[in-house]
């Protein structure tokens, strides 16, 4: 079990929130208002009145015949005037180089939200896909403990080994739901956020923020929703709540976003002032003010000149990902991100990018969930279409092509041999040829091409195609086990085939066998005197009980899926499949087939045997 894991399941066994000691009370009233009032000044002696042509009267003289001139008394100290705090009055530069929004803001005359009452959104439920959209019931969490439901989502924080878990995870976090029982809306959504983006979910991020108002936007949210509008390359998507929320944030990123909002609000000499002024300060790396320079100056009429100047950088970061894409700037190629997963992810669905980038970040992007078949069937279209693009992903291209159109069974299968690459074939090629696959009749004369095939077909969730070949292929074979994972049919798997299964599993660890076993323990598949001969066999005790299988346990019992949904996700965390154990496996397929999901069961635990 991964250390990320058990950070979260640490997360849930306390339950309970801390208690802080509060503070003593303070006063609400300003400085001065709530001090004992000083004792009164002497009244001061009565003066001349003044004389006719502006002159004044002699002073009177004392009896030593001095004059007396009263003192003019200490003026009392006045803290503030209607609320504002005179010692923050900023200089007259200071107040010309402001904005119109600042200015606003510092008389207080900015209001919170720049939407009309009846416009506002309701946080009752929040998300993006309605339960008749294929979300999860929109009550599912409501009456759930926040503790646990906050405990799920802070220990999850990066990609699934799953893709089928990732895309069901996704469809949970999407769903427009009820906070649960004691948790701010604005909370939950803002814990919804991070774990979409901490999967690489940057679009779906995006569009989960996008569902509150601005307005409401605590830090945590805000937070989220840069990082998603950074890596979806939509730097001006975060201009209304940069400019309602104003100076909440003096960050460097956020001076830099204030200034290009300012540029795309009609404000080009404001935004040139504030981040020339930001250049010279020094409030962010050069290259980063550089960048926003060149993209602020893409609005209005500005046609400013900015020269990029990359020779003093030493590493890449999503701003300057984000804004060397916008703007068409080459990134050099010792700067190039060539195997790191945030930029693939990215890179996958960024349209500024070239073709060929976007397709050799795609196989991350289908294996780990967030790309469809159909999306990457789509990408490589647009590359056969292009007679300037030329290499492997040309050729790949063509020769998918033909996967699909070729006249024989026989050389549409050649044709996806190579499109899979040998034997040591990355997962992604298997989504990508997936309805391909399925347009290929099942047939004796096949069989030997039948594990890669049923694999490939159902990466899409094709499990009716992949079943015509149940009576086709060999009883415990691969391609057998896949069936027998996959297949609607509720059928006991008989102990021979299982037998026949583990004698040829040369995987590491028998991994695949003791999947095989799990698979079909949580899908009621196997008998259960079966179960035990073969589970003493390779060596796993599917009896076992954590603290995360009692809970996800409990959530499957009381028929709970959107639950189920986010503890599944907490226990498939990691980046292959060396990290999954048979006994998570087996409870996560197991709750998911209890609770109504039993398609996404099916998917998982065959993907499991496939990818073990």
């Amino acid at each position: 079990m991964s250390v990320k894991l058990w950070t979260g399941v640490a997360a849930i066994a306390l339950g309970a929130s801390l208690a802080f000691a509060q503070e003593a009370p303070e006063s609400l009233l300003p400085p001065g208002f709530d001090d004992p009032a000083p004792a009164p000044a002497p009244a001061p002696r009565p003066t001349a009145a003044p004389q006719p042509g502006g002159a004044t009267a002699p002073s009177v003289p004392t009896g030593g015949g001095t004059p007396v001139i009263q003192d003019i008394p200490d003026m009392p100290e006045v803290p503030s005037i209607g609320g504002m705090d005179l010692s923050k009055i900023p200089s007259l530069d200071e107040l010309e180089a402001m904005s119109p929004d600042e200015l606003d803001e510092l008389l207080g005359l900015k209001p919170k939200f720049d939407i009309p009452p009846a416009a506002r959104r309701s946080m009752a439920k929040v998300g993006i896909l309605s339960s008749a959209e294929g979300g999860l019931p929109s009550a599912s969490l409501a009456k759930q403990p926040a503790s646990l439901v906050r405990a799920a989502l802070q220990g999850t924080d990066g990609p699934m080994v799953s893709r089928w878990g990732h895309i069901l995870m996704r469809r949970a976090l999407v769903s427009r739901l009820a906070a649960p029982q004691g948790m701010n809306p604005v909370e939950f959504a803002a814990l919804r956020a991070k774990v979409l983006n901490g999967m690489g979910e940057f679009a779906a991020a995006r569009g989960l923020v996008q569902d509150v108002d601005a307005g409401n936007w605590n830090t945590s949210l805000t937070d989220q929703a840069l990082s998603a509008y950074v890596a979806t390359g939509d730097i001006v998507g975060a201009c209304p709540a940069v400019r309602v929320q104003g100076s909440a944030r003096e960050d460097a990123q956020w001076k830099m976003l204030q200034a290009i909002c300012n540029a795309y609000a009609g404000e080009g000499a404001l935004a040139g002032t504030e981040l020339d002024r930001a250049l010279r300060q020094g409030i962010a790396p050069r290259i980063d003010v550089l960048l926003a320079q060149r993209f602020a100056g893409a609005a209005g009429r500005g046609r400013r000149a900015v020269d990029i100047e990359w020779d003093d950088v030493d590493d890449m970061t999503p701003w300057r990902f984000a804004l060397a894409s916008a703007v068409g700037e080459e990134i050099p190629d010792n700067l190039q991100p060539e195997d790191d997963g945030y930029y693939q992810r990215v890179s996958a669905f960024a349209p500024m990018l070239p073709l060929i980038a976007r397709v050799i970040a795609s196989d991350r992007a289908a294996r780990e969930g967030l790309m469809s078949s159909r999306a990457m069937v789509d990408l490589y279209s647009q590359i056969y279409a292009d007679d300037t693009i030329a290499g492997d992903e040309a050729l790949r291209a063509s020769r998918l092509r033909e996967a699909y159109v070729s006249a024989s069974p026989a050389d549409r299968i050649a044709a996806m041999r190579d499109v899979w690459g040998g034997s040591d074939t990355d997962y992604g090629r298997l989504v990508l040829t997936a309805y391909a696959a399925a347009r290929v009749p099942a047939s004796e004369d096949l069989a030997d091409d039948a594990d890669k095939l049923i694999a490939s077909m159902l990466t899409a969730g094709l499990d009716r195609d992949a079943a015509a070949w149940a009576g086709v292929v060999d009883s415990g074979s691969l391609a057998w086990a896949l069936i027998a994972l996959s297949s609607e049919a509720d059928r006991q798997s008989s102990a021979d085939a299982i037998d026949g299964f583990i004698d040829d599993d040369s995987s590491a660890s028998q991994r695949k066998s003791r999947f095989l076993l799990a698979g079909l323990a949580g899908l009621n598949r196997i008998a259960s005197d079966d179960l035990a001969d073969f589970t003493g066999r390779v060596e796993i005790d599917l009896g076992r009980q954590t603290k995360w299988t009692r809970t996800i346990d409990k959530a499957a019992d009381v028929g709970n899926p959107a639950l189920v949904a986010l503890l599944a996700g907490l226990g498939m965390q990691g980046e292959n499949w060396a990290q999954m154990t048979p006994l998570h496996l087996y409870h996560i397929v197991s709750a998911l087939n209890r609770v109504g999901l039993k398609a996404e069961a099916r998917m998982i635990a065959a993907e499991a045997v496939a990818r073990g």
